[in-house]
């Protein structure tokens, strides 16, 4: 699958170390800051840092659940595109059956290859042979609907091209649901500036207050590394832990097989 943003350059279990290693270094360079201007600073206040610490962290939030939420609503969509094509495929197959021989044969049996060739589109290695395969498959299923059509133009062969039309527009829709539908790379590079401010921001409060490395802090760059994570797993179709189901359309394969 081709690279959609900066981040799929990195393999998706890098995400968290390479999260937690920033956030980590921006509290550190932070609290050295805040350190050396409390000893420059001597006897002189300084503007409370409280309020621009919850500020920067409550604005981190706010784009992490809006950028959550957005690959979520991606997820399922694919989800829902993988359940819908499989609909259409078991349709255009059953509708096959009724074509004149010997393209009746002929279809069921381009059809039963192509959902192999999506199923092994799941796999990212995969991904880009299946579209290749995908493509060449429509055109030989629409060689055999012309064929019908052109033979016999009846309500049965029309119902037919209608189910396999389904098809062709399903595998574009999952195509751009997978490669191009994701989180844009400016969204991305956003949130990790903001993260590098708002745990500078961390640390500095700490050097400039004069308190030892507190845990809280530890903790909490573990969990937005966590958070960040979790969205890049959610964005990257086929890879990580939180995939899309393909059982619907092993079940169609199942009951292809089962059919005399």
């Amino acid at each position: 699958m081709e690279p959609s943003t900066f981040l799929d350059a990195f393999p998706i279990w890098t995400i968290f170390p390479i999260t937690l290693l920033i956030g980590l270094l921006a509290v550190e360079v932070g609290r050295r800051i805040g350190r050396l201007w409390r000893r420059h600073a001597k006897d002189r206040t300084e503007a409370p840092a409280p309020p621009v610490v919850a500020a920067t962290l409550g604005l981190l939030a706010f784009l992490l659940a809006f950028t959550f939420g957005m690959a979520a609503s991606r997820f399922e969509e694919r989800k829902q595109a993988v359940l819908t094509e499989a609909n259409a495929i078991q349709s255009s197959y059953l509708r096959a059956a009724m074509l004149p021989e010997p393209m009746a044969a002929d279809a069921r049996k381009l059809l039963r290859e192509y959902l192999e060739v999506r199923l092994a589109g799941a796999r990212p290695d995969q991904f880009q042979q299946a579209v290749t395969k995908s493509e060449e498959l429509h055109k030989q299923l629409w060689s055999q609907a012309l064929a019908a059509v052109q033979k016999e133009r009846s309500p049965v062969t029309m119902s037919f091209t209608q189910a396999l039309n389904d098809v062709i527009s399903l595998h574009e829709k999952r195509v751009i649901a997978g490669v191009h539908n994701r989180v844009p790379a400016a969204i991305w590079i956003g949130l990790y500036l903001l993260l590098l401010i708002a745990m500078a921001v961390m640390g500095y409060y700490e050097g400039t207050s004069g308190t030892i490395r507190s845990l809280a802090v530890f903790g909490m760059v573990i969990a937005f590394s966590a958070v960040f994570a979790l969205i890049a797993d959610l964005d990257r179709p086929g890879q990580g832990l939180l995939q899309v189901n393909q059982q619907s359309m092993l079940d169609v394969q199942r009951s292809m097989r089962n059919m005399p």
